[in-house]
């Protein structure tokens, strides 16, 4: 039985917190690998790079933390079926079962806010228990692993406050403190393709 963290967002870039979070569950919680998941558009309509870009930039991220990561394009997958309206993680979850796998969702603690908005949560829950992620301002934003999430866990750490908005902002600004942000090949590979200028 493979047990797999999947990472999903936007990653609109990916950064280096994002890096340091798929690092932080490969080492110390109970998964073998960890998948970055980019979606295919945005839940609220936000704006995106092209999925084919966003998705090559995960792979930029992933690469550097070994074989235990990897990228998944399921939401592409999802988005060619007909009738597909819009990503949810149900759907994907559904697509990425295996009698040979274990799926758990690596999610922020923001998130447990709104789940009442997911579609059929609970179910969700108990198909991918959550690993969830501490986040200031928010309920169990701090403080160690003691409690559970419907099923789930809780990460002992507080990821560094750092937004791929804010990233984005930088890059427009030509900020030189973005080289403090992003892993280099991200960095690069914007550059190259002109991204979020």
């Amino acid at each position: 039985m493979t047990r797999i963290g999947l990472f999903g967002g936007s990653f609109n870039p990916p950064h280096a917190a994002h890096q340091m979070l798929a690092l932080y569950v490969l080492e110390t919680c109970p998964v073998d690998e960890l998948w970055f998941v980019p979606t295919w558009a945005h839940p609220f309509g936000k704006e995106l790079a092209s999925f084919a870009d966003r998705a090559a930039m995960c792979e930029l991220a992933a690469a550097p933390l070994g074989p235990r990561a990897r990228v998944s394009r399921a939401e592409e997958a999802l988005a060619a079926r007909p009738g597909f309206v819009a990503s949810r993680t149900f759907d994907l979850v559904a697509e990425l079962e295996r009698p040979d796998r274990e799926l758990r969702l690596v999610i922020g603690a923001d998130i447990l806010a709104d789940t009442a908005k997911w579609y059929r949560w609970d179910e969700l829950a108990q198909r991918a228990p959550p690993i969830v992620v501490p986040r200031h301002g928010y309920p169990g934003g701090g403080g160690p692993a003691v409690e559970s999430a419907r099923g789930g866990s809780r990460l002992g750490i507080i990821m560094p406050e750092l937004s791929s908005t804010h990233v984005r902002e930088l890059v427009r600004a030509g900020d030189p403190a973005l080289a403090g942000l992003l892993p280099r090949e991200i960095l690069r590979y914007i550059a190259e393709h002109g991204l979020y200028r």
